[in-house]
This record gives structure tokens, sequence and C-alpha cells, in this order.
């Protein structure tokens, strides 16, 4: 709880229109039914995230609700605020969801998309002597904890046949790590775009292995389970959901629009985020069997490193009411 103190005071941005957030209760109608002008939806978000996505691919036209965005560092301390009460739902990587699961905090995963495997990378300096995975043995490797990074971390090592025990962590936030890197004081930095592709811009960084190979590369959002008891807050996740997924159609076919937009909304290079935004693409899929089973095997890697205590079943943390809005031809 302390950690999620200094969170709670990040940025809060406003989007739609509607009543404050006290007024959910008086959302519903005498006849059941929502009126959505009553509902607040507190969003959480990351750098370059749903926020810029839906404003690029005009997805906040016409929202009846009131949306509050709080901006986080990376997705365990998202998750953090979801469990506190804090947000309602967020996007995040394939890997907070377990963490959070396993430290037993209340959430569900309510959507996932299929992310390109090439959207994250292990990085060494341009003149480093590393070579093969083989030599990050003994060596410092920047990541954040819990993170999709922790999980590649975890899947290039064991691929390598090399114990997660047999390297120097340093768990660091994207932006610190970027500068522990820069500065020579971590030897290699597992991490996602658009970080990469900054590195490789601003230092020179060489990509010591992709993401192909190891596992799968989902993202999902995921929603506070106390959220997801309110007739009010599941109808605007509803719509939410809905207008994020066409979003992420939208910049999978227009990949240079949305990187010029996303330029504009984080203060990157245009050159920069259209790396990041080619490398990056995603496909909605459905909350199903063919995820679930995509997301198991990760789970019980993190357990069998003895990463996170005991065992999980993703199963049970899911919420597949929301399946209906994933585009026709979908699958994971």
């Amino acid at each position: 709880m302390r950690r999620l103190l200094p969170l709670l005071g990040a940025l809060v941005l406003l989007a739609g229109c509607g009543g404050t957030d006290g007024a959910d209760n008086t959302a519903i109608r005498k006849d059941g039914s929502v009126d959505l002008s009553k509902v607040t939806l507190r969003v959480g978000d990351q750098k370059a995230g749903s926020q810029a996505l839906l404003q690029a691919a005009g997805g906040l036209t016409g929202v009846k609700y009131r949306i509050t965005w709080s901006q986080f560092t990376s997705g365990p301390p998202l998750l953090e605020a979801a469990n506190a009460g804090a947000i309602d739902l967020g996007a995040v990587g394939n890997t907070p969801p377990i963490f959070a699961a396993a430290a037993g905090s209340k959430i569900k995963i309510v959507a996932a998309g299929s992310q390109n495997l090439q959207a994250q990378a292990v990085l060494v300096p341009r003149n480093s002597p590393i070579r093969t995975i083989a030599d990050l043995k003994g060596k410092k490797v920047a990541l954040a904890k819990g993170s999709s990074a922790h999980a590649l971390l975890l899947g290039v090592l064991k691929k390598a046949g090399i114990g997660f025990g047999d390297i120097q962590p340093e768990y660091l936030q994207p932006a610190d790590a970027l500068s522990a890197f820069s500065g020579g004081k971590v030897d290699a930095w597992s991490i996602w775009d658009p970080y990469t592709a900054q590195a490789q811009a601003q230092t020179g960084a060489r990509i010591l292995v992709w993401g192909n190979g190891f596992g799968t590369n989902y993202n999902f959002n995921v929603a506070a389970a106390k959220a997801l008891k309110d007739k009010a807050k599941v109808a605007a996740i509803r719509d939410y959901l809905s207008r994020l997924e066409r979003a992420t159609l939208w910049a999978s076919n227009h990949p240079d629009e949305w990187a010029r937009t996303w330029s504009a909304q984080i203060g990157l290079p245009l050159a920069v985020t259209k790396v990041a935004a080619h490398r990056r693409i995603t496909k909605p899929v459905p909350v199903d069997d063919t995820m679930i089973a995509g997301e198991q095997p990760l789970a019980d890697a993190f357990s069998d490193a003895k990463l996170i205590p005991g065992r999980l079943k993703i199963a049970d943390f899911v919420d597949r009411r929301f399946n209906d809005i994933v585009p026709k031809g979908s699958s994971s």
C-alpha cells in the first residue's frame, strides 16, 4: 500500500461527460436500464496506451459516460490500484495478472489481444561483449518486476538452460531502466516497445534476442472484481472495450497514422514510434479456452521458478461475458 500512494497522485485526465464517481449508484433507471451519463469509469493507463490509441482512432467520440484516466509506469502498479479500488480497469501485458492473482488481488481478465512477439526484446549496449543468451550468466539485467519483460527474460533464460538465480536482476521501471542502460549501470535490458525502439534510436542498443519463440504475447484489459458487480459500471466497461477493440484494429491497419499521433502524444520522435507501431501489431482475441491454455504455462513457469507463491489456475481469473464484442473471425 505504501508503494501505491504516490501512484494514486498520478495525473488524472478526463474524457466524455457525465456525473461524478459517486453518482454511479443513481445510474440505474426504474426500468432497470442504465443511464450512462451518470456513470464514471476509472481507467488505468500506461505510456502510449489506451487513451492515446482511442484518441488517435476517434474512439472517444460520443462517449456518454465520464472517463478518468490515471497514468502508471507499468502493469504491476496499475493492478495494485485496481485491487485497492482506485481504478475500475486497465490494460496490461501478459504477466501482471499472474503476479496480481498470486498476491490475492481481486481482479478478472475481461479482454485480450494477441500481440506480435517482436514487440519485446532483450537488449544489450552496442559494444557489449554479450553475444549469446548464455553470456547473460552473472550479468545485471534490468526489467520491470511482474511485467511482460519479466516473462520474456524467464523464457529466454530457460531456453538456454540458465536459472533465473544465475543472473543479477535489477528491478527498474522503464524510464529508470533506460537511464541505467544508457549509463552503463546494467549489462542488458528486457523491455517492450516503444522503449525498445527508443533505446535502439538513442543509444544504438543491439537486440540480443527478440520475443519470437518464447511463448505467447497476450495483452489484457483487467477489471477490478468490485467493478464487475456494478451493473452501471459493467455497461460502461462493455462500451469502452468495444471502442478499444475497434481502435486496436484501426492501429493495426493504419500503423503510420497511429505512429504520427503516438509521437505527438508522448514526445518521442516519429522515427521511433513508426518502428514501434509496425512491431506492436495487436489482434483482439476472445477470453476463451485457447487463450487460457496459452497463458497457463507462463503462470506455471513463474511458479516453478519460485517467483510467485504456490500455483494458480488462470481460468479462475477470467470473465468471459464480453467475448461477444470481439470482431468475428478473431481467435487466439
